[in-house]
């Protein structure tokens, strides 16, 4: 759809502005010869995104997943603007500066027992980059330079650089046109046990059976534990997890969980390894770092992973970006998990999840609906048929939200913030989209 042919009234200048974007702009994931609408912001404020024709939209999508306390939280604008005034930016090559500790002290006492060296970069895909670095290096720092590839399972998705690509699903997932220059890694099959589920123990065996196979070339064993994300909205067994860690130790490899689009929350635990209670080696963090104000993330190790890896030649870690441990990001961050600690965060993600599964139940009763599956803040709508993107945007938009699905899922990841009518309107809307695509 052109914006042109919009029946919605916009200025002139904001016509001019989509123009533009429309013929010279890439969106993600969009095609430049035919890409898919977009809709002018004029500003965000709270749940609420307002367009440049002045609808509102009820923001069911937190920018992917990252806008926990809502947009233009005072707290966070105005810690922004403070440190913006004092310290912008500096490299971290050989400088520290305040907003970095607080935001390591805090990461190191928030996470799981054990991850007590950070290290700071831009963005989820890198800090993933990052965990496989660091695998890779504390095994060549062990003698063991033979332990350098990755086993993981399938329907997941870690990221869109390059060695982020080598672990996501390589069938099901977006990057197969890659496939001939990729490294090519380990994939067990997905876990079938659902988190609702009584546990099978059996669920773990090709797991175990692929490890005990190539074991003496794994360095690391990535997952995202419980909630696999863009790569199916799934969730699994937490008993998984905790046997996935058992075997980590059994055949010397390093347990990488990516908590990227679950931490701080999301799942209803601080992290989604705390539903299982286990420590990974490393772990990386993102999104909802800086509750969706500035790009940021983190790669959390082990005192032993970290000082095997600056033990020997050539005795640093080999990464360093330009703009990590940027400090107007670490700043923001800072404030974002003090405010979602002085909350009771738990109690609104529950009764998010509560909502969610009572406002999107009428979904069940559609033939065209293959499952409906809600944890913590998380809501799924699986359709047994892809959705048409662009119209499906369409009819979300004309209901008064923002709701992007992909492939057969429409899914809601709100703000924390979000109040009952608004998530209620949010899911009835889904419930009456969802409906017409039968």
């Amino acid at each position: 759809m052109n914006q042109k042919t919009s029946t919605v009234s916009i200025s002139r200048e904001w016509q001019e502005l989509l123009d533009f974007d429309r013929h010279h702009l890439w969106h993600p994931y969009t095609s430049m010869i035919d890409p898919l609408p977009v809709y002018g912001v004029e500003s965000a404020e709270g749940v609420k995104i307002r367009l440049a024709d002045g609808r509102e939209l009820i923001d069911g999508m937190a920018s992917w997943w990252s806008v926990i306390h809502g947009y233009s939280h005072p707290r966070l604008v105005r810690v922004l603007q403070e440190q913006a005034g004092s310290l912008s930016h500096v490299m971290y090559g050989g400088l520290a500066h305040e907003p970095a500790v607080e935001l390591g002290r805090r990461l190191v006492d928030l996470t799981p027992a054990g991850l007590e060296k950070v290290f700071f970069c831009d963005s989820g895909s890198v800090a993933v980059e990052v965990a496989m670095k660091m695998a890779l290096q504390y095994f060549h720092a062990r003698g063991k330079p033979e332990k350098h590839q990755f086993a993981t399972v399938r329907s997941g998705y870690h990221g869109d650089t390059f060695h982020a690509m080598s672990v996501c699903d390589p069938v099901t997932g977006m990057h197969h046109i890659y496939s001939g220059v990729l490294p090519q890694y380990h994939f067990a099959p997905r876990p079938a046990c659902r988190f609702v589920d009584e546990w099978d123990p059996e669920d773990v065996s090709p797991l175990r059976e692929l490890l005990a196979e190539y074991h003496e070339s794994l360095c690391g064993l990535i997952l995202e534990p419980i909630v696999q994300g863009a790569g199916g909205m799934r969730f699994y067994h937490p008993r998984y997890l905790s046997e996935a860690r058992k075997l980590c130790d059994q055949f010397d490899l390093l347990l990488i969980c990516d908590e990227i689009a679950t931490g701080f929350g999301r799942s209803g635990q601080m992290f989604a390894c705390d539903h299982s209670g286990v420590s990974p080696d490393i772990l990386c963090l993102g999104k909802a770092l800086t509750g969706g104000m500035l790009s940021l993330a983190a790669t959390l190790t082990s005192e032993a992973v970290a000082r095997t890896i600056s033990s020997v030649e050539p005795g640093v870690f080999m990464h360093g970006p330009t703009f990590m441990a940027n400090p107007l990001a670490c700043r923001v961050a800072g404030e974002s998990i003090d405010l979602l600690l002085e909350g009771d965060w738990q109690r609104n993600v529950a009764t998010i999840q509560n909502k969610l599964e009572q406002g999107l139940n009428p979904c069940r009763d559609f033939d065209h609906v293959a499952d409906v599956r809600c944890l913590g803040a998380i809501g799924v709508v699986e359709l047994r048929k892809p959705v048409n993107m662009a119209s499906i945007q369409q009819r979300f938009v004309e209901h008064g939200v923002w709701v992007r699905p992909f492939g057969t899922l429409v899914y809601l990841m709100p703000p924390y913030c979000i109040e009952a009518a608004d998530l209620e309107y949010l899911c009835q809307a889904v419930v009456d989209v969802v409906a017409g695509e039968g």
